[in-house]
Protein backbone atom coordinates (compact mmCIF):
# COMPACT_ATOMS: atom_id res chain seq x y z
CA UNK A 1 0.00 0.00 0.00
CA UNK A 2 1.31 3.73 -0.63
CA UNK A 3 0.56 6.71 1.26
CA UNK A 4 -3.18 7.70 1.33
CA UNK A 5 -4.21 4.15 0.07
CA UNK A 6 -6.06 1.83 2.15
CA UNK A 7 -7.45 -1.73 2.44
CA UNK A 8 -11.51 -1.03 1.91
CA UNK A 9 -11.74 -4.57 4.23
CA UNK A 10 -10.79 -2.69 7.27
CA UNK A 11 -13.83 -0.92 6.84
CA UNK A 12 -16.43 -3.43 6.88
CA UNK A 13 -18.23 -4.76 9.96
CA UNK A 14 -16.57 -2.74 12.45
CA UNK A 15 -18.23 -3.28 15.78
CA UNK A 16 -18.39 -0.58 17.59
CA UNK A 17 -19.75 -0.71 21.16
CA UNK A 18 -20.68 2.88 21.68
CA UNK A 19 -22.55 4.17 24.86
CA UNK A 20 -24.81 6.62 23.09
CA UNK A 21 -26.34 7.90 26.81
CA UNK A 22 -22.89 9.11 28.12
CA UNK A 23 -22.32 11.02 24.14
CA UNK A 24 -22.77 14.37 24.25
CA UNK A 25 -26.01 15.86 23.37
CA UNK A 26 -25.20 19.00 21.52
CA UNK A 27 -28.58 20.63 21.30
CA UNK A 28 -28.46 20.63 25.26
CA UNK A 29 -28.20 24.19 25.46
CA UNK A 30 -30.20 25.68 22.64
CA UNK A 31 -30.84 29.26 22.91
CA UNK A 32 -33.10 31.14 20.99
CA UNK A 33 -33.20 34.71 21.50
CA UNK A 34 -31.74 38.26 20.14
CA UNK A 35 -28.53 39.87 20.95
CA UNK A 36 -27.95 43.15 20.63
CA UNK A 37 -25.03 45.39 20.74
CA UNK A 38 -24.81 49.16 21.78
CA UNK A 39 -21.56 50.91 21.27
CA UNK A 40 -20.84 54.88 21.69
CA UNK A 41 -18.21 54.39 18.72
CA UNK A 42 -19.56 56.26 15.36
CA UNK A 43 -20.29 53.85 12.37
CA UNK A 44 -16.83 55.74 10.79
CA UNK A 45 -14.85 54.55 13.53
CA UNK A 46 -15.94 51.33 13.96
CA UNK A 47 -15.23 50.87 10.12
CA UNK A 48 -11.91 52.54 10.69
CA UNK A 49 -10.87 49.79 13.25
CA UNK A 50 -12.01 47.14 10.91
CA UNK A 51 -9.65 48.25 8.14
CA UNK A 52 -6.49 48.54 11.20
CA UNK A 53 -7.55 44.59 11.99
CA UNK A 54 -7.59 43.76 8.26
CA UNK A 55 -4.37 45.29 7.57
CA UNK A 56 -3.07 43.82 10.43
CA UNK A 57 -4.56 40.43 8.99
CA UNK A 58 -2.55 40.86 5.66
CA UNK A 59 0.72 41.47 7.19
Amino acid sequence: MGFGSYDESEQQDQDNDIDEDAAVNVHENDHHGEVSFDSEASQDELLDKLDEIKGADEE
